[in-house]
């Protein structure tokens, strides 16, 4: 795909600095994006310009669920006019990107957000309090290479956090409304695998355990993309743009609240509760917990995770009522499994907190 390489990296994992070295013996020249955090719109356009000067061929983006999101971004950029902010749904100008995104590899070094079989980047909008999708069907990565061993040791908070992102999304298109049988298949063998595998590694460190939560984040990100995802991931957006707090600890706290909340508005509008109770199951199975109280219970073992609360970072004075407003009108709302009001959000998040 091509020698001149814009490598986007994080810097926790050391197999990159060996990837980063045989590269360069393989004669490829290489241009450096080191990736801190969720990525800004100045992020983007720092690392765009600096592919556009190097003139290179290809992105390589190895690291967390951000470094790939912004590797993505970057190769949708360098052939495109302007700044990332012109592209932007929501807060910029929306424009459809028109020049053919470079290619990208993908690989990450966390199991999380499944970015490597997406086609969007998500940005961060710190002028607009905003996270939203650089979003075309021509940014689905190249290639793909996920190798579980490179998250081998990852720290607890992070395996944690990122790991109840990963079972989020694939709980979520299974509740979704735009579930159907290829993501129904997929997501009924990984949730009750990503729940077993999060119970293990909150007893010890395990290589299978490591195994089995990269594939539910790969199937997550495959799941997403063509179910859509729901409430979690609506307030999350809402939530991680505002405060800056760590978009997988988000979806773990409210993943809870709100699968009681859809429960309950699903028992009201038609009795049929059969997937919620096969979660709850999954849930209690992995965990220890009875299935009757498996959704309230489940953020008392994040407690146990020595996860924060997402009153670290939302203060007592904040409006949950303005953030629910605003996550009605995200576009992982639209595909929640049932319509909720502003009041039954706020109590969500009012219990996450």
């Amino acid at each position: 795909m091509g020698q001149r390489i814009l490598l986007v990296r994080g810097r926790s994992v050391p197999q990159v600095d060996d990837i980063q070295a045989h590269l360069e013996h393989l004669g490829c020249h290489l241009t450096l994006v080191f990736g801190q955090g969720e990525p800004t719109c100045a992020d983007v356009d720092a690392a765009t310009e600096l592919g556009r000067a190097a003139k290179v061929e290809i992105v390589v983006a190895i690291g967390g669920g951000a470094v790939l999101d912004l590797g993505k971004a970057v190769a949708a950029m360098i052939p495109a006019h302007g700044t990332v902010l012109d592209y932007l749904e929501g807060v910029g100008g929306a424009q459809p990107i028109t020049a053919d995104p470079l290619p990208c590899v993908a690989m990450p070094t966390t199991a999380g957000t499944g970015s490597e079989v997406t086609k969007n980047a998500v940005i961060s909008v710190p002028s607009a309090g905003r996270k939203v999708s650089l979003r075309d069907d021509r940014m689905l990565p190249h290639l793909a290479i996920v190798d579980p061993s490179l998250t081998d040791g990852t720290p607890a908070s992070v395996t944690f956090s990122s790991g109840f992102d990963a079972v989020t999304q694939v709980i979520e298109p299974y509740l979704s409304i735009r579930s159907n049988p290829l993501t129904d298949a997929l997501c009924q063998t990984a949730i009750p695998m990503g729940l077993t595998a999060l119970a293990q590694l909150a007893r010890e460190e395990d290589e299978i355990a490591r195994d089995h939560i990269a594939y539910v984040s790969l199937i997550g990100g495959l799941a997403l993309a063509n179910a859509g995802l729901g409430a979690v991931h609506g307030l999350a957006g809402v939530i991680g743009g505002r405060f800056a707090a760590p978009h997988g600890l988000i979806c773990a706290r409210l993943l809870g609240p709100v699968l009681s909340l859809n429960q309950e508005a699903k028992r009201a509008a038609s009795g049929d509760t059969k997937r919620y109770s096969q979660i709850a199951t999954w849930i209690s199975t992995a965990f220890g917990l009875s299935s009757r109280t498996a959704f309230e219970m489940l953020n008392t073992q994040l407690d146990d995770l020595a996860l924060p609360r997402l009153g670290h970072w939302i203060k007592p004075d904040v409006s949950l009522c303005a953030i629910s407003v605003e996550a009605l009108t995200t576009s992982s709302m639209k595909s929640n499994a049932q319509a909720l009001t502003v009041k039954q959000l706020s109590s969500a998040l009012q219990e996450a907190l």
